[in-house]
């Protein structure tokens, strides 16, 4: 969240390539499943940029020490 805040924000383009650069895995579109009675739909997606990375090891760190 705050890596998209920044790419807004950002007055300088070198700040806004680095933070808007980001990895989507998942299933995009998602995958539909049609029965004749039922129809399931399957999605994932994660949106996963340099903050998030950041930010995950952050918590892991802060997490084991306190």
């Amino acid at each position: 969240m705050l890596g998209e805040i920044l790419t807004v924000f950002s007055p300088s383009e070198p700040i806004h390539t680095i933070f808007a650069k980001s990895v989507s895995p998942g299933l995009d579109p998602p995958l539909t499943v049609d029965l004749v009675l039922l129809k399931i739909t399957f999605g994932l997606l994660f949106k996963v940029n340099l903050l998030t990375v950041l930010g995950i090891f952050l918590g892991m760190y802060l997490y084991k020490n306190i």
